[in-house]
């Protein structure tokens, strides 16, 4: 999606800048538009550079593109974030006095204000009256944040957070549908904890961060996202309020919960890190020390392969999810390399994507940074025609939406 990003001159300008980040990991095109004056909190260069597109403020540039209509023309939604007093009030007025209320009125695009200023600001008739004439002209107008403003003063004004903004970006994005609209996503998350006693248990260090940024991405893209959370250190964010969460415990759990909902699901994307064993004893009351210093025997019996299974179920059925997406965390040991793992996993669970996490100390697990490489079945190769091997180091959000548009690409042939 395209999306026009302004910037009017205030103090909160500084939190547009992780908007902008946002919605350019969310994979849409971004054209920032700062107005004159808020160029004296952040320039050009930190717009560029976040955007990776050409900044303007003036008319009078890019003149033979006639780029005061077209980016108007063009985009699919204007966000004006942080919008002071001044700027809603040229608005109201129709005014054309810069490139970005020039762009305003050249657009037939839903347009998202997002108010910031002082509580007074806010409170005072003229402004109440410019957001009730704007709201009835079929402008959203965000209600602001309550809490700390410039200096001392506390109250309402204070701009939302870049993630709530970017959450009603994508309602308002959805209301013309998006790529993945009419589609279910069936998506796993986080670890599974297999019960060893009363107090303890077997379990890993996943966080579910990946999980939970590919449900985001995957709701974003107007899919119908179903999620099956495991252990989790993060829990789904107020973006994710409009999606369905299924908490599970163990393995098994987690293999009832697939199962019961594959069938209805267009793509199921495993990207939790279950838990390949199981205690095959469990203790019913707490395992003590033993007098004598003996450690006791855990024996260890295998989980049910849900990936692997679920792929034969549909392939013997010819029903089920089209697009099948597994993960594979991997260390790698003194004779394999991580990707060759990751290729030799692929071959033989079957399923259409293998996302390739490289684990280990102080890697992926519980940060938001991550490095993937994306491999495709054969068969998924000839879908994607050309298709290489995706490579990824960045965050979270960035390889989600990778690898919700190579899902996007299977889905649409």
């Amino acid at each position: 999606m395209r999306i026009v990003l302004g910037v009017s001159a205030g103090i909160a300008a500084y939190k547009a800048v992780y908007l902008a980040r946002l919605l350019k990991e969310d994979g849409h095109q971004v054209d920032v538009i700062p107005t004159e004056s808020s160029l004296e909190f952040v320039g050009n260069a930190t717009w560029e550079a976040v955007s990776g597109r050409p900044v303007s403020t003036s008319v009078f540039e890019g003149v033979e593109e006639v780029r005061h209509v077209r980016l108007g023309q063009e985009a699919d939604l204007i966000v004006v974030a942080p919008a002071t007093a001044d700027f809603l009030a040229r608005v109201r007025a129709g005014m054309a006095s810069d490139l970005l209320t020039t762009t305003l009125l050249a657009t037939e695009a839903p347009i998202l204000l997002v108010p910031a200023m002082h509580t007074e600001m806010w409170r005072n008739a003229a402004t109440q009256d410019n957001v009730a004439v704007l709201r009835d002209r079929g402008i959203d107008v965000m209600e602001p944040a309550v809490g700390r403003l410039t200096g001392a003063d506390s109250g309402p004004g204070r701009m939302p957070e870049p993630d709530q903004i970017r959450a009603e970006v994508d309602l308002l994005l959805h209301q013309e549908g998006g790529p993945l609209a009419g589609r279910r996503v069936l998506i796993t998350a986080g670890g599974t904890r297999e019960p060893l006693d009363p107090v303890r248990y077997l379990g890993n260090r996943s966080s579910g961060k990946q999980g939970l940024a590919l449900a985001d991405a995957a709701r974003s893209a107007g899919a119908q996202v179903t999620l099956i959370a495991g252990s989790m250190e993060q829990q789904p964010g107020p973006e994710l309020a409009c999606i369905e969460v299924v908490s599970v415990g163990t393995t098994e759990q987690m293999h009832a919960a697939v199962m019961s909902r594959a069938e209805q699901a267009d793509a199921l994307i495993m990207s939790a890190a279950v838990a390949d064993f199981r205690p095959a004893d469990y203790a019913h009351t707490k395992i003590k020390k033993s007098d004598n210093g003996a450690s006791p025997i855990i024996t260890l019996e295998r989980n049910p392969d849900i990936l692997a299974e679920t792929v034969a179920r549909r392939n013997h059925r010819g029903t089920g999810p089209k697009v099948i997406v597994g993960f594979a965390a991997e260390t790698g040991d003194e004779k394999s390399d991580p990707l060759e793992l990751a290729q030799l996993k692929l071959q033989r669970k079957g399923c259409e994507l293998l996302v390739l996490n490289r684990v280990g100390e102080n890697l992926v697990f519980g940060l938001d940074s991550t490095e993937i490489h994306i491999l495709a079945s054969d068969a998924a190769q000839q879908q994607l025609q050309g298709f290489e091997p995706d490579h990824v180091i960045g965050s979270k959000r960035e390889a989600a939406a990778l690898v919700i548009q190579r899902l996007h690409q299977l889905l649409a042939t």
